[in-house]
């Protein structure tokens, strides 16, 4: 098997006596002879022999196991690089820095490459494999790895040698060493769980997996064994010892599913932007990094690791469950509207006056029309009266009145514009926010450590928070609007912001008040600004891109989205918008001011699609390994990062941002095609092989 299988094609094998040949161990006792000449090999223990002609026979090396003498050298280790391409060249970098002997052979020329890193290159494997490397290390694709090791003379090594190889699966080079390599050669199967783009900056931390498939029990072969390990060691790397079996199932989420997300990504065609995200920017790093690896290597990991298939299918039916679960919420929000009665849908309304009046009193207020002819177009005067009274809202130039009889009629308050005096406050603001939970305390602990004056509402009880924060906080609307606040902040979920802004008394509000919203989506909060607020309230939407966990270190460089959809004319109104925009300013954000639409098409890829990718990955269940790749990592941490945000906020960035459909149509396809791709490859393997196989059987028919 040993010369049938590795010599070269111009060796003739001539068996002199052939019946006990094949089963005899060799020793070769090789007088040097000329190019053309004859060896004759004799078996050991006086069995029959068998002459070997070869054109160009090198000098001849004994195939039984000689000591490797390492101990003498220090454990320097003399290491062969089959395959000496971008991997290769990575891995040599660091063994010849540490002092030991690298050889390389690559098909390719890279003699140029290999005298600047200080190896000694070969185009010829036969003159490679005369040099005796203690170590051969195979770094060659997945695809081509078993071609190459066929066609290697390992009849001119020592058969003592140590095979080494750093392939990203294990099982399948372990059985091809096994299968191929003779009984006294010793088999280390490796894999350092980074790359050129991961390990540029040092290896130190990252993982290296090996398993110890089979080593002599000679004290130089075990030296051997550790003097190689030790170059990864003293690199600090993570060492762990595993299983060809274990690894393959461990990496095929690692590094299958990392590469897989990637791939996937890149064939969205994603663009930076002047207001990407964290997780964003985490996903345009995924697709660099895998893609700046070789499609061969994706396609290795997906033909050569059994448990790939399985994953591929699992990451398909997560991202169906989710466009699924997605879809259904926006069906039951449709089918809630359908069968809601006439009379308590919402319509645009046709005057502010009566918006203002029938939508957002107490319940216990009662409208009583005196005179309609004018009263809904009038703008409103409030005069104080004593609680347990009635209001006459007066419509001003003596149009026709409005009763409003209440139980507990508060303070009237005048919602003409008022002067705001801002200039003299020096641009401290009085901001209300509206909806304290998270992200509103997030806010408003910088707003109060700038000196602004901070008002909270929320449904659910706060108070202790907010005084923590000095914050005042109200458990009633009304009485946080008489505070005349000179911001309104909306910082509730996207799903309940039509119904807050709703319920608001903002005719308790002066009517030049500045209302802001913080809603992760932009043309939704524009439009219903625009239709509840009467048109003396300014508005600016604005979008921090940015949480309580990207931003817990700082806003510094963070993007910041805003849009003056309407400021008034007057410089203290002009002031207060820039006085608020300020606040994030000063804290170091990046200001990008754009439109609504312009935010909500470019944010459908920043936001909607990082949440969808962590959310998918959730479904998988993955876990933190003893092997993580960076790559790895960065899918942990994105899975992390969005399921710590609320489910409501990532539904509303489906429903309130109509290109977020497109979006998720794009990516299901994107998978369904990589899918394609990979089982035709596989398919194409398969074909090869079989009429491969058909041709050959034809011909020995025919023979």
């Amino acid at each position: 098997m040993l010369l049938s299988r590795v010599l070269p094609s111009n060796t003739t094998l001539l068996p002199t006596s052939s019946s006990h040949a094949r089963a005899a161990p060799l020793r070769h006792r090789h007088r040097h002879v000329p190019a053309g000449g004859a060896v004759t090999v004799h078996p050991v223990r006086g069995r029959s022999a068998m002459t070997v002609r070869a054109r160009d026979a090198a000098p001849v090396l004994d195939t039984e196991p000689q000591p490797l003498k390492l101990l003498d050298r220090r454990t320097k280790l003399k290491i062969a690089v089959i395959g000496f391409g971008n991997f290769g060249q990575f891995l040599a970098r660091t063994f010849a820095a540490q002092g030991h002997e690298v050889l390389a052979y690559s098909r390719t020329d890279y003699s140029d490459t290999a005298r600047s890193l200080g190896v000694a290159f070969f185009d010829d494997q036969h003159d490679l494999c005369e040099q005796q490397p203690d170590v051969v290390l195979l770094a060659t694709s997945i695809l081509s790895a078993e071609a190459v090791l066929r066609s290697l003379p390992i009849q001119r090594l020592r058969r003592s040698t140590l095979f080494v190889d750093v392939l990203s699966v294990k099982e399948f080079p372990r059985n091809l060493f096994l299968q191929l390599l003779p009984p006294d050669f010793d088999i280390l199967c490796t894999h350092p769980m980074f790359g050129p783009e991961s390990g540029k900056h040092g290896w130190a931390g990252l993982p290296f997996a090996y398993d110890k498939v089979r080593i002599g029990d000679s004290d130089d072969r075990d030296e051997r064994c550790r003097a190689f390990l030790e170059i990864f060691e003293r690199e600090g790397c993570r060492m762990v010892e595993m299983s060809c079996a274990e690894h393959d199932e461990t990496a095929a989420e690692i590094q299958f599913l990392t590469h897989t997300i990637g791939r996937v990504l890149a064939k969205l065609d994603l663009k930076s932007t002047p207001i990407n995200t964290k997780g964003y920017e985490t996903l345009l790093n995924l697709v660099q990094n895998t893609c700046s690896d070789s499609y061969e290597l994706y396609n290795g990991l997906f033909i050569y690791n059994k448990n790939s298939t399985e994953l591929i299918e699992k990451l398909n039916g997560a991202l169906d469950t989710t466009k699924k679960e997605l879809f259904e919420r926006l069906h039951g929000i449709f089918r809630k509207q359908l069968w809601l009665p006439t009379d308590r849908i919402f319509l645009s309304n046709h005057c502010v006056t009566q918006m203002l009046l029938s939508r957002v009193l107490p319940s216990n207020t009662t409208l009583l029309p005196t005179s309609s002819s004018h009263a809904r177009a009038a703008p409103l005067r409030h005069r104080h009266v004593p609680a347990g009274g009635a209001v006459t809202v007066h419509p001003v130039r003596g149009r026709s009145a409005m009763t409003v009889q209440a139980r507990d009629a508060a303070p009237v308050i005048d919602i003409e514009p008022q002067p705001l005096k801002l200039l003299g406050r020096g641009t401290k603001l009085k901001i209300a926010v509206i909806g304290f939970g998270n992200f509103g305390q997030f806010l408003a602990r910088t707003f109060a450590a700038q000196g602004h004056e901070i008002l909270a509402y929320s449904r659910t009880d706060y108070s202790y928070a907010a005084r923590s924060l000095g914050a005042a906080f109200f458990d009633n609307q009304h009485d946080l609007c008489e505070q005349h606040p000179d911001v309104v902040l909306l910082s509730t979920s996207i799903l309940s912001a039509e119904a807050v802004l709703r319920s608001l008394p903002i005719q308790r509000l002066r009517r030049s008040t500045l209302f802001v919203d913080v809603l992760s989506v932009k043309e939704f909060p524009r439009n219903l600004f625009l239709q509840l607020l009467p048109p003396d309230f300014d508005i600016l939407c604005t979008h921090p891109m940015f949480g309580p966990e990207s931003g817990k270190h700082g806003w510094a460089g963070l993007p910041f989205v805003y849009d003056k959809v309407r400021i008034g004319d007057s410089d203290d109104r002009v002031a207060r918008c820039r006085a608020f925009l300020e606040i994030f300013e000063r804290e170091g954000c990046r200001m990008v001011e754009m439109s609504c639409a312009e935010h909500d098409e470019t944010a459908a890829e920043i936001q909607f699609l990082t949440h969808t990718i962590g959310r998918v990955l959730a479904k998988l269940d993955l876990k933190s390994t003893p092997i993580n790749t960076k790559g790895y990592e960065t899918l942990l941490n994105l899975v992390q990062n969005t399921c710590s945000d609320s489910y409501e906020l990532y539904n509303g960035l489906f429903i309130y941002n109509k290109n977020s459909t497109e979006l998720i149509e794009k990516l299901d396809g994107a998978l369904d095609t990589m899918k394609k791709e990979l089982f035709e490859r596989l398919h194409g393997i398969f074909r090869e092989q079989l009429f491969d196989s058909s041709g050959r059987s034809s011909t020995k028919a025919g023979k």
